[in-house]
Parts: C-alpha cells; sequence; structure tokens
C-alpha cells in the first residue's frame, strides 16, 4: 500500500505488507522501486518481513543531498529526522509494527546505499543491520567510526568497478572497527538483477531464526 505524508510537500511511502505478521522489518529508499520486492521474499526461506520504503525524489541532485550528509547538510538532516523518526512513528501507528533493532534493518542500494550507511551508523539503537548495494562514494567511511556499529551486509557487482571499490572500502574500514560485516561479490552490473536478488540473502543473513 501507499500512503503520502507531509513531509518536504507531499513524500509518499509505500508498504509491503507480508502475508504473516512481521517478525521482522526492513526500512527503504528508493521506495517506489524496493518495496515491491518484498514478493520476492514470500518463496525465500526467511521470517516473514514488513519493507516501509521511502519514496525518493526524480531529481536526482536532490535525491543525492537526501541521501548523503556532505552536500547539503541541512536538508539531509531534515530528511534523517523524517525517515527515522517520523516514518516509524507512523509504521507503528498505522500497522501496530514496531519492532526491536535486532529485528530492524535499513536497506539501499547507489545512492540509497550510502543513505543507509549514514543512518546506519548514526542511529545503531534503531537499525540493527545495514543492508547496502553498490554505494555510491559520496558518503566515505569516518575517520572515527561511532560505537556499536551495526552488523552490515555489502554487494556490489563486478561489472561496475566505481561503486565494487567503494564497496569494499566500506568493507575494509567496518572489519577494522571492530563490526561484523559480510562483503559479496556478484555478477552484474549497477542496478543489475543482483540487487533485488541479494535480498533474501541479507534478511537470512539479518535476521536468523
Amino acid at each position: 500500500m501507499t500512503d503520502t505524508t507531509e513531509f518536504d510537500g507531499g513524500r509518499k511511502v509505500t508498504v509491503y505488507i507480508p502475508l504473516t505478521p512481521p517478525e521482522a522489518i526492513v526500512f527503504a529508499g528508493d521506495g517506489q522501486r524496493i518495496a515491491g520486492w518484498g514478493r520476492s521474499l514470500e518463496s525465500a526461506m526467511v521470517p516473514s518481513t514488513m519493507i516501509v520504503g521511502v519514496h525518493s525524489l526524480n531529481d536526482e541532485r536532490l535525491r543525492l543531498h537526501d541521501y548523503s550528509p556532505g552536500f547539503d547538510p541541512e536538508r539531509f538532516a531534515a530528511h534523517e529526522t523524517f525517515f527515522v523518526e517520523d516514518v516509524r512513528r507512523w509504521t507503528k501507528a498505522r500497522f501496530g509494527v514496531a519492532l526491536p533493532a535486532e529485528r530492524t534493518a535499513i536497506f539501499g542500494a547507489s545512492a540509497g546505499g550510502e543513505s543507509a550507511l549514514a543512518l546506519g551508523l548514526r542511529h545503531p539503537q534503531v537499525y540493527g543491520a545495514i543492508l547496502c548495494a553498490s554505494p555510491g562514494g559520496g558518503y566515505k567511511p569516518p575517520a572515527t567510526m561511532p560505537f556499536p556499529l551495526p552488523r552490515t551486509y555489502l554487494v556490489a557487482g563486478t561489472e561496475e568497478p566505481f561503486f565494487l571499490d567503494n564497496a569494499r572500502r566500506w568493507a575494509v574500514a567496518l572489519h577494522n572497527a571492530g563490526a561484523d560485516v559480510v562483503m559479496q561479490e556478484r555478477a552484474g552490473s549497477h542496478g543489475g538483477a543482483f540487487w533485488r536478488e541479494e535480498l533474501a540473502l541479507m534478511v537470512a543473513w539479518a535476521f536468523p531464526p
């Protein structure tokens, strides 16, 4: 289902509601595309998972400014508050779903992957796991990592060297900081089918029985 919030003149949120009561929840950017991927989880051996997908803007520059803290800190902060606080409150009020951090993850791909890393690192009390596909290079590992660190699953394609290098950089930095981190390299280019196909593996890793 899709609803429209008051943020930024009417930002939409699309939610994938699983067939059985959710045992896990994934918050994601680019929700107009990613929320529907929840259907692929129904046939996978994973816990029943709700996906709450916050829509992104069509303007790629503004989308990047929403997602990456280094470009427009004020805009990023406003989107952060909306995504982390307002959307979670709306989800609880609308669906009665509010799960602890160990059953909550944040997912993103490309610039959305930068957002997942940034918000996940800044809010480990909310997101117990970061699921990141092919992160862009606008947000890089900080010199001093925060503590505690969420568990992190990274994936990138062998035919997208720029994004693969970014994912590897994050994997090394998180590993060196003592995080529980997984790094996968898959055949594929940027935006390839491997993003969607990897989601079930990410969810199975993030939410063990």
